[in-house]
């Protein structure tokens, strides 16, 4: 069954659209993940081996999907909140999936291996598309994208719906290019996906160094694909992890791996000094005057004065575009920009700090297991990332980034040597 698991992350970031009903897409890795779900339920219960771990972390994800569900009582549109839930409930099976078949430290690495694999190539497919339009033209990667490349891993509707409103272009000095996607609907959810893989990259480096250079290739594959994205969350994303790396890096590990630390410091240093587009663009995220930022701006007020005035139970999953736009449709991209202000709005101030528990608990767990595996001090950079591009964008909604996102807490419950996990 670990065999069929690793086959699904395998197949993650390439995950084809299904097209059951005429305006439906569904992600064919929600298809995937339920009928492995059931297949290892059915197992378990005909082996009498299921195990759900008895510790927070699962209460608080358990206590993230009842609060999820009890908020379609307030919701103006209940059909959008059961889409909204039953993507949830689609994707959140994966992680009392991960959580048993993780069992031991080889299987993790073998996850990781695959992931990072992965993600390496999906990289590569954003740096192509962006380096083509300086010898095709603009125009005609974006024509091929838009037309032939798309709409076999997005659906139909969805396609349509980033046509309609495209963020896959940036003006940066006057200069306009093309923002690397690869595979994803947009340059954002690209980044959230290669922000949460590129520790990952680096974690392997401590646990299979007979591959080194392969290793260091994929780091910067990744790495140069997420700059090309140009999200200025997920640069803040990667800036935080540089950060923390630099304020919590234990002496132990920097002096074993002295030249490696140096070394990234010098290129996060250099992205940020060395003027470039990249640099321009990381330094237009603190420019209050800017126009999308001063967008995000009014979605964060007046999501905020929503929340204030729904604390309990929010308005509803999937609902806040109607506090926007009453006459707003299901797939007009609506949001708080804000992960945490996105669940407060809809679910609840309470529902909001459960997730943030989700986050605190697991970061806390990987942090107690990097005393004793440098392993997890990768797990726990990705989270840092992940928390802090989440200020400035929500991906919960994407079925990729979710399920690696889930993958990746349910190894808080893969025990190190000599430790119990409560």
């Amino acid at each position: 069954m670990f065999d069929v698991f690793i086959l699904i992350v395998l197949y993650l970031p390439f995950q084809l659209a299904l097209n059951p009903a005429t305006g439906v897409d569904l992600a064919s890795i929600r298809v995937l993940i339920i009928l492995l779900f059931a297949f290892w339920l059915a197992q378990g219960l005909k082996r009498k081996n299921i195990q759900i771990k008895n510790n927070l972390q699962t209460w608080l994800i358990i206590s993230f999907l009842f609060l999820n569900t009890f908020s379609i009582l307030v919701a103006k549109n209940s059909d959008w909140s059961i889409r909204k839930l039953l993507f949830l409930f689609s994707i959140f099976p994966i992680f009392f999936v991960a959580s048993q078949l993780i069992s031991t430290k080889n299987r993790a690495l073998r996850v990781v291996n695959v992931l990072v694999g992965s993600a390496t190539v999906i990289a590569g497919i954003g740096i192509l598309q962006f380096l083509l339009q300086f010898l095709l033209g603009l125009d005609a990667v974006y024509d091929i994208w838009a037309n032939f490349v798309i709409s076999p891993f997005l659906g139909t509707s969805l396609s349509e719906a980033v046509l309609k409103n495209p963020s896959w272009l940036v003006n940066i000095s006057g200069q306009t290019y093309l923002r690397a996607t690869s595979l994803f609907p947009d340059p954002h959810m690209l980044a959230f996906y290669l922000g949460l893989s590129l520790p990952l990259a680096g974690g392997l480096w401590f646990s299979d160094k007979s591959r080194k250079w392969l290793i260091i290739s994929s780091f910067n594959l990744i790495l140069i694909a997420d700059l090309l994205t140009f999200s200025r969350g997920g640069y803040m994303g990667l800036f935080a992890g540089l950060i923390f790396l630099g304020l919590f890096f234990s002496k132990n590990i920097f002096q074993k791996y002295k030249k490696i630390v140096i070394l990234v410091f010098c290129l996060g240093v250099a992205f940020i000094i060395i003027p470039s587009p990249i640099s321009q663009r990381f330094f237009s995220s603190f420019n209050v005057k800017e126009g999308s930022n001063q967008g995000r701006m009014v979605m964060w007020e007046k999501a905020v004065a929503v929340a204030l005035a729904h604390p309990l139970m929010g308005v509803g999953i999937g609902n806040f575009p109607l506090e926007v736009k009453a006459t707003a449709t299901y797939r007009e991209p609506i949001y708080a920009h804000n992960t945490y202000l996105d669940i407060a709005v809809e679910t609840g101030l309470v529902n909001m700090l459960v997730w943030v528990g989700i986050l605190a608990t697991t970061m806390c767990g990987f942090w107690k297991k990097t005393k004793k595996d440098n392993f997890f001090l990768a797990t726990l950079v990705s989270l840092v990332i992940f928390s802090t591009h989440s200020l400035v964008e929500t991906a919960i909604y994407s079925p990729v980034v979710l399920t690696l996102f889930l993958i990746i807490i349910s190894l808080y419950n893969l025990k190190t040597e000599n430790e119990e996990i409560s």
